[in-house]
């Protein structure tokens, strides 16, 4: 089996909380639901998965509390630190680029400021996903709709994979109505910006698909600099790489892409 890999994403600045979430401390980095920061709540939520080792991804000015709220829960991986925020596409890319010579593990994507409420059935998923994974899919996880939510963009099944099924399509949030019968359909699910791949094939997909990200983050991890818990990239290379999002760049793209169900009573905590 493969060596899972957590990755982390805490670069938001979680501009739709403030006044208590602003750039300079967002709400990945607040206690907002129960004692633990989002951030801590989402390493604690790993527990039950075999993870060998974790990286977090977050802007250079951020590096502090992510030290400092993992060093509280012992759970201080990799820090990777971004000088400028790119989106998810080349945050991920670092994150594959990052594993020693010769490894290829699993990366488990998450973001940094997301609520689950059942844990047992966050694991059972993500274990179930591990298969497909293996075979070279790319795993995103759909959150079965309980509501017409327009906040959130939805994934179209296809025909079934596994524990999952093919995606038919990413869609941009809906009108009330449009959700209203997407929910009906039983077709679409929530986008949960939540993935599980292996990292050669995310890199493989996005050296298909954006060229331009990839070189970018290779040149970026080519001028690395090792500080105490942190690696700083190359701030010049990464700086020139274009901004994109994940669902834009790769799972879009690629003819791979498998959506698993996930119903563990998911929130993003977008606003008040």
């Amino acid at each position: 089996t493969h060596m899972i890999k957590a990755v982390v994403m805490a670069g938001g600045s979680g501009t739709r909380l403030w006044p208590l979430s602003r750039a300079a401390h967002p709400k990945q980095f607040l206690a907002l639901h129960g004692d633990d920061t989002m951030l801590q709540a989402t390493f604690k939520r790993l527990d039950g998965l075999d993870i060998q080792s974790s990286v977090t991804i977050c802007n250079e000015e951020h590096r502090f509390f992510v030290a400092e709220q993992l060093r509280e829960i012992d759970k201080l991986g990799s820090i990777i630190l971004e000088p400028v925020g790119r989106n998810t596409a080349p945050a991920i890319a670092l994150a594959a680029l990052s594993s020693p010579e010769g490894e290829d593990p699993l990366l488990l994507v998450l973001a940094a400021d997301h609520v689950i409420q059942d844990e047992a059935a966050f694991t059972k998923t993500v274990m179930n996903a591990i298969p497909l994974a293996e075979a070279g899919k790319l795993v995103t996880f759909g959150i079965v709709a309980h509501e017409p939510n327009t906040g959130y963009g939805y994934i179209k099944k296809g025909e079934s994979q596994g524990p999952g099924f093919a995606v038919d399509a990413f869609v941009e949030k809906p009108s009330i109505e449009v959700a209203k019968e997407y929910l009906e359909s039983g077709d679409y699910f929530w986008n949960s910006g939540m993935f599980l791949f292996k990292a050669s094939r995310y890199l493989e997909e996005l050296k298909k698909h954006r060229p331009d990200i990839y070189e970018a983050c290779q040149l970026s991890m080519k001028g690395t600099s090792q500080d105490n818990d942190f690696l700083r990239v190359n701030e010049l290379a990464f700086d020139a790489c274009p901004s994109d999002s994940i669902d834009y760049a790769v799972m879009e793209k690629t003819d791979d892409a498998v959506v698993v169900p996930m119903d563990a009573g998911w929130s993003d905590i977008g606003s008040w």
